[in-house]
């Protein structure tokens, strides 16, 4: 009986994990084998809120542990501010970490964009040194 009961919340966490697509697709699929199984699926989504919500819930359910972990204290403040002082470490890192991908991607772009123009260069010169070697008069 615990494996049937369970059957609805394991395909609710599969689908979450895979994101709102996975949810649409289940629904076409239902209404597709019976139509009312695709409208149970759509009820569902509208009222958990998986309709228009563009985050997964489980990712939500993560930014409030987190939020809420920091605000927590443990009531020692050499620990609260050894804490404190690590997380704005590791944000500061985060943030470091994220403009240093921003540069190498600003880089790759002025590498690619750099070689497109002299690819282009050099198709040109080509075309004008091969019009210059075959005259159309000639």
């Amino acid at each position: 009986m615990s494996s049937v009961a369970t059957w609805p919340s394991r395909a609710e966490s599969w689908l979450d994990q895979r994101g709102k697509g996975a949810w649409i697709v289940a629904m076409v699929l239902g209404f597709i084998l019976f139509w009312p199984i695709g409208l149970a699926i759509l009820f569902y989504m509208i009222w958990s809120n998986r309709m228009f919500t563009g985050r997964r819930k489980s990712d939500s359910t993560y930014n409030v542990c987190i939020r809420a972990n920091r605000m927590k204290t443990t009531g020692n403040t050499a620990f609260d501010a050894y804490k404190a002082e690590t997380l704005r470490r590791l944000e500061d890192e985060q943030q470091a970490f994220e403009d240093f991908l921003d540069r190498l991607r600003q880089a790759k772009d002025k590498a690619e964009f750099d070689q497109f123009m002299e690819d282009r260069a050099r198709k040109a010169r080509e075309s004008a040194d091969a019009a210059a070697a075959n005259p159309a008069g000639a």
